[in-house]
């Protein structure tokens, strides 16, 4: 498959190739969690958000800051707190004695990737600035709309909400993210090797671009082009469409959720060099997509039903899509 894009000759196995020379090189940073990182690099591809949730202390940030730091674009870093502003986040109108009138000071919500650590410490108020940027890629500030460059993409991290001093994400911000990824603890080996490169000087610091911005705009639009068949489409409304009718879920997923589902199995396709989606890529992204979307019923939750255990169970039960 040869690709329209800045430059015509690159094929899908060419960007395939720039996708894993960032996946190594963030791998560099971050021992032992390849699937974290595939699902950070998938998400980035299908031109959404991704929501880093667990528990202090093991990457979150870090994360975040080696897939901005292997692409060679604009990276601004927030770090969220009680007393942030909305207009500290997209930008304020300030008098110009000079110009005798207003101009607009960009916020830091203007990079092509926005590190938002510990994004539940502000208010729901400063949470809620980010809505039309992550959605509509534009910023409105007193009347006016500002355009953000692409690719755009809002990586957040977050403590789980049982954690002092944080505030729940708004179910519509939430419904924002494209998936959520949890890190979770190293195992034995990852964790000696962590102390063996992390323990005298930050990997981060040795830590080279690997691609481009354009690249990734040329990955996108390989994304794009992925073959989704109609049964695979079908397959993806009836599971978006089974967490609405389910009795453990008084609050399924949305039709914005499906359409970031089909994002997001196209780029997982594409990183395995496919030009096509297969059901296997829709089942592996469900739990990431779907999961941090649904709430459970009152009863649900007093028998600590999670929503990944609700959404497994009705994979299980889904018929796979026909030929």
């Amino acid at each position: 498959m040869v690709l329209e894009t800045g430059r015509a000759d690159r094929t899908l196995d060419d960007l395939v190739g720039v996708a894993r020379q960032i996946s190594a090189a963030v791998e560099t940073v971050i021992e032992g969690k390849p699937e974290a990182i595939r699902l950070a690099l998938t998400v980035l591809l299908a031109e959404g958000h991704v929501l880093i949730e667990d528990v202090p202390g093991v990457g979150k940030t870090l994360l975040a800051k080696a897939l901005a730091r292997s692409i060679d674009c604009s990276i601004r870093r927030v770090q969220f707190t009680p007393d942030l502003l909305p207009s500290d986040l997209t930008g304020v109108s300030a008098f110009n004695r000079e110009l005798r009138e207003f101009e607009f000071k960009p916020g830091p919500i203007f990079a092509n990737i926005v590190i938002g650590d510990e994004i539940n410490r502000a208010s729901p108020k400063t949470q809620s600035a980010l809505l039309e940027c992550m959605e509509e890629r534009q910023v409105t500030v007193d009347g006016s709309t500002y355009p953000l460059e692409l690719p755009f993409m809002v990586i957040a991290t977050q403590n789980p909400v049982e954690m002092e001093g944080t505030y729940p994400l708004p179910e519509a911000q939430r419904d924002r993210f494209t998936a959520r990824i949890s890190i979770g603890y190293p195992d034995r080996g990852s964790e000696l090797e962590m102390l063996g490169t992390h323990g005298s000087s930050s990997p981060l610091d040795s830590l080279q671009p690997a691609a481009h911005a354009t690249d990734i705009r040329d990955l996108i639009t390989a994304v794009r082009a992925v073959h989704v068949a109609l049964p695979i489409r079908q397959y993806l409304v009836g599971l978006v469409g089974a967490t609405r009718s389910s009795p453990e879920l008084r609050l399924g997923a949305s039709p914005r959720a499906t359409l970031h589902l089909l994002r997001a199995s196209r780029a997982y396709a594409a990183l395995d060099g496919r030009d096509f989606v297969i059901p296997d890529d829709v089942q592996t992204l469900a739990g990431p997509v779907l999961a941090h979307r649904l709430l459970p019923t009152p009863e649900a939750m007093v028998e600590r039903e999670l929503p990944e255990r609700v959404l497994a169970r009705l994979i299980e039960r889904l018929p796979l899509p026909l030929k």
